[in-house]
């Protein structure tokens, strides 16, 4: 067993690829509460000074904020990181894709609102992992405080 946590150890050094990997995934989910956070109370205020509370308390539209608010600022982190505009955008996808997938369960009474927020935010972390695999080499080198490269996609 001490061999075991050993090995995970050094695996799991910053320094290394998988390490650096996990500490990048890591590292998004941060920016991901922190969106939310810092951006929840802005939709209620908006909500409020146009009067569509109700609407944005409907479940459709209270996953698409969040995950809305997500996306914002785990973009944002990834573009300071230097990650380039269409890495980023498949992980802004992976962000929406778990709840537009559970829609039609909504719709069809499978599925609460509750199962919805729920379940939406457990797919949501193998959509990123799965998002990452695409692109190992994205997520396994050190993009530190580089300027994002305008002419590649």
């Amino acid at each position: 067993m001490n061999t075991l946590l050993k090995t995970l150890k050094t695996l799991l050094r910053p320094t290394t690829p998988v390490g650096h990997f996990v500490h990048h995934y890591l590292q998004m989910v941060v920016a991901m509460l922190a969106g939310m956070i810092v951006l929840g109370p802005v939709w209620s205020l908006a909500g409020d000074a146009l009067g569509i509370t109700a609407l944005l308390h409907q479940p459709e539209p209270t996953v698409l904020v969040m995950a809305t608010n997500m996306t914002i600022a785990m973009c944002g982190w990834m573009r300071y990181r230097g990650h380039r505009w269409r890495p980023t955008l498949e992980m802004a996808a992976a962000m929406y894709l778990p709840f537009l997938v559970l829609f039609p369960p909504l719709w069809l009474g499978i599925l609460s609102p509750t199962g919805l927020m729920l379940y939406g935010h457990l797919l949501m972390l193998p959509a990123m992992a799965a998002a990452m695999l695409l692109r190992p080499a994205e997520y396994t080198g050190h993009h530190h405080n580089t300027q994002p490269s305008p002419q590649r996609p």
